[in-house]
């Protein structure tokens, strides 16, 4: 059997099909050509031997700002992939309806790594999200405009996989307005929306009842002000509400909107986050959120399974998409985009932007592989 790449000795762990134990992966022009235990006369081009390493599909980070050059703080994927295992990047709204088009043609098109977009409801996006103008209402609800979200999640419904609202002061002030606003062009897109919320007046009280089933409440781990966290320090019933009847709890890392001591008291209460992301951005790129895989490596610590934080970053975020059918499993015949970790033990300094936390276990990055290629950091990759 002839393939081009074989990974041998790994540890397979793909939650799509409920496997995790020792096999070998044989990828052939670009694709999945089998999982096995010892398989028989296979000839190679190229033999990787990854034993003690952990094989999983090629992670999606559903929260990123990856529109380089085209809004303030966003940066380059591709070298943000080499690094770390994350094949498929989902852009959370840097992009609206006015510069779409620019964030297709010159970012998209010409990524090596997948890139997605949650379209945000505003029409010039993040554009003005600077500290050169002045923080007042950044985007105004005239600039929430449902026709032109529609017309552009139509006409790029391969890119477009939502539409993302900033429900919090300090990119608007428009409030619960500019969320009904955000729902009625993914309820005419038929496609989930992404609810960012942070500084005050909205609170989750206000925002989690009307999120739809598969609709995403990111940032959802925040400390305050406005955690999701009741006044006498457990989870808050709405998100136990809304969880159960299929909002998706996205943890949307970022700078400010993730706190250890909150994440202890949501996984102490049962509520586990369904989706890890790391909001990723040139503020947050060099800590707290660092990336994704630091990201997961505070979860292992805190005490998520493996097997649970590797479902949260591959399977559930492809499903959350729509992309189930080619990403976030090994499934023979679908593309292969995998990524190669050593899972460490040991003790390591962990931060969420104001506490350090030490834990046990961290995820090492050892190879990222889109469609059956090495990502390699000389392969004119440049830098952020």
């Amino acid at each position: 059997m002839k393939v081009d790449l074989l990974l041998k000795n790994g540890k397979v762990i793909d939650p799509a099909q409920k496997i995790s134990q020792p096999l070998d992966v044989g990828i052939y022009q670009g694709k999945i050509k089998f999982l096995a235990k010892n398989p028989a006369e296979v000839e190679a081009d190229l033999t990787e031997d990854v034993t003690g390493k952990l094989v999983v599909p090629g992670l999606i980070d559903l929260h990123t700002h990856v529109y380089w050059g085209g809004v303030p703080e966003a940066i380059k994927a591709d070298p943000v992939s080499v690094k770390t295992g994350v094949s498929t990047f989902v852009d959370a709204g840097s992009a609206g309806a006015g510069n779409f088009l620019g964030f297709k043609e010159y970012v998209i098109n010409r990524s090596k790594s997948r890139i997605f977009a949650f379209l945000n409801i505003y029409y010039p996006g993040l554009v003005n999200y600077t500290s050169y103008l002045p923080e007042f209402d950044r985007n105004p609800i005239q600039y929430a405009c449902v026709t032109a979200a529609v017309d552009t999640g139509k006409k790029f419904e391969e890119s477009i996989v939502g539409i993302k609202v900033m429900a919090s002061s300090d990119y608007n002030y428009s409030g619960m307005v500019a969320v009904q606003v955000a729902i009625e062009a993914a309820k005419q897109l038929g496609k989930p929306v992404m609810a960012h919320f942070s500084v005050p007046p909205v609170t989750p009280r206000e925002l989690l009842p009307v999120l739809r089933p598969g609709d995403i409440l990111t940032h959802s781990f925040r400390g305050s002000p406005n955690s999701c966290l009741s006044e006498d320090g457990k989870v808050m019933p709405e998100l136990y509400e809304a969880k159960k009847r299929g909002v998706i709890i996205d943890i949307g890392h970022g700078c400010e909107s993730f706190s250890f001591e909150v994440a202890r008291r949501m996984l102490e209460g049962g509520l586990f986050p369904d989706v890890i992301s790391s909001d990723l951005h040139a503020k947050s790129i060099n800590g707290p959120a660092y990336d994704l895989p630091t990201t997961m490596s505070k979860f292992l610590s805190l005490g998520m399974g493996l097997e649970e934080v590797i479902a949260a970053t591959t399977w559930t975020p492809a499903r959350v998409i729509g992309k189930e059918d080619e990403l976030g499993h090994l499934k023979e015949g679908t593309m292969a985009d995998i990524a190669v970790f050593e899972l460490e033990e040991g003790e390591f300094e962990f931060f969420d932007g104001t506490t350090k936390f030490t834990g046990k276990k961290r995820l090492k990055h050892i190879m990222t592989i889109i469609q059956g290629e090495i990502l390699r950091p000389l392969e004119n990759i440049s830098d952020n």
